[in-house]
Parts: C-alpha cells; sequence; structure tokens
C-alpha cells in the first residue's frame, strides 16, 4: 500500500531522492585503514542530515551496522578476531591515544571503529557492547568549529560524524599511516556541505542558523 505524501528515498545516501546528494560522492577515498561505524538506530532514522551513511559512502575500506549491543554481532566479532587488523575506537578518554602527539602502533593494519550517534547515545553502545571494552581508545585535538550549521552540537568543539573522520584522515596522513592526497582530503566534506547548504536554504527563518566559535578540545 502506497502511503500518501511519503517521499522516495535514496537507498545509498539515504536521504530524499529530491535532496539526494550521490552526485557528490564520486570519489571514495581508499585507505590502508579499515573503518567501520556503529550506528545508532536513532541515526539511521535521520535521514534529512545523518552524516554517517555519508562517511561510509566516501570511504572505499569502510563498513557500517545498525545496533545498539554489539557483543554478539558476527562481522563486528570476525573483525575484532582477525590478526591482520589492530583494533581502536575512536571515543574521548584521558588515556587515549592523541593523534596530534602519539603514533599508532603499526605492526599491523589498523582498524578503527566510529560510533554514529548522540553522546548519551554511544555512551550506552560502548557500555552495553561487552566486545568493545578492551579496545584502546584514540581521539585528537582540534580548533575547528563545525560546519553543522542547521543542527546545534551539545559542546563547540564537537563535530559531526563525518567532520570528526576527515580530522582523524588528516592525523593518520600526517603519521604516514596514510598516503592520502591533499585534494582528496580537500574535497572529503563536499557531500556534507552541499547538504548543509541545501537545508539552510530550505530553512524558512535565517535566524535559526548557529554558527559556532572555534574551540580546542580533546574528541
Amino acid at each position: 500500500m502506497q502511503i500518501k505524501n511519503q517521499r522516495e528515498i535514496c537507498y545509498k545516501c539515504y536521504r530524499p531522492k529530491t535532496s539526494c546528494i550521490c552526485e557528490h560522492l564520486i570519489n571514495p577515498i581508499n585507505t590502508n585503514t579499515k573503518f567501520v561505524i556503529l550506528m545508532h538506530p536513532k541515526e539511521f532514522r535521520k535521514t534529512k542530515n545523518g552524516t554517517g551513511h555519508m562517511t561510509n559512502n566516501s570511504l572505499e575500506n569502510c563498513e557500517l551496522y545498525v545496533g545498539i549491543d554489539f557483543t554478539n554481532h558476527k562481522r563486528v566479532n570476525e573483525l575484532l578476531n582477525d590478526e591482520n587488523y589492530e583494533a581502536f575506537i575512536l571515543y574521548p578518554d584521558i588515556n587515549s591515544i592523541k593523534l596530534n602527539t602519539q603514533k599508532l602502533p603499526n605492526e599491523k593494519k589498523a582498524l578503527i571503529f566510529i560510533i554514529d550517534s548522540t553522546w548519551p547515545c554511544s555512551k550506552k553502545i560502548l557500555r552495553l557492547s561487552t566486545n568493545l571494552h578492551n579496545l584502546n581508545k584514540v581521539s585528537f585535538e582540534h580548533n575547528k568549529s563545525s560546519q553543522f550549521k542547521i543542527k546545534t552540537q551539545p559542546n563547540q568543539y564537537c563535530l559531526s560524524t563525518i567532520e570528526s573522520t576527515l580530522c582523524l584522515l588528516e592525523q593518520l596522513n600526517f603519521q604516514n599511516v596514510e598516503n592520502i592526497s591533499l585534494s582528496a582530503l580537500e574535497n572529503f566534506l563536499t557531500p556534507f556541505e552541499k547538504m548543509v547548504n541545501y537545508q539552510v536554504k530550505c530553512a524558512f527563518d535565517e535566524n535559526d542558523v548557529r554558527y559556532k566559535i572555534p574551540y580546542k578540545k580533546a574528541i
């Protein structure tokens, strides 16, 4: 049964087809690092402004899974038990590896999990997913301001998933873990910028657009 006024969805970027951004996802970056995005179901339902799918589509060596408790997730556990990888999780912690000043161990290829959700939901995913508890955390310091003008971040230093991933790629590039071209890094946020610009254009009141002030903080 067809629901009236239901918008068609693009099942690549998971946005309404009227605002599909796939034309801007032309050259996904291929990385030595394996990325796995763990998306909370609430983020999966955010068809207007979610960036998890966008990040996944922008990276060749990336997988995305939706859930809350990944303890018994078959594919996640396969990757965690793969002897070819050294697994990490992007998450702020006092004992995290600060990529600005500390290098990742390079005996094996890096496998980095990225949680795509709000901070409270991220904490829940990490708490319930016992198979992630022993992973070393990685983080970085930055002085960037999120360009997510259509969404208010909980703190000035918070970045969206795709913006955080760009910071991560830049640090891995600096450490020579990756060899990504400058142009590829510069264009990484193009789909995100197009999405934000579209949403701003659709906004009824320009005063609702909130801009952030740069603030240096570990993430």
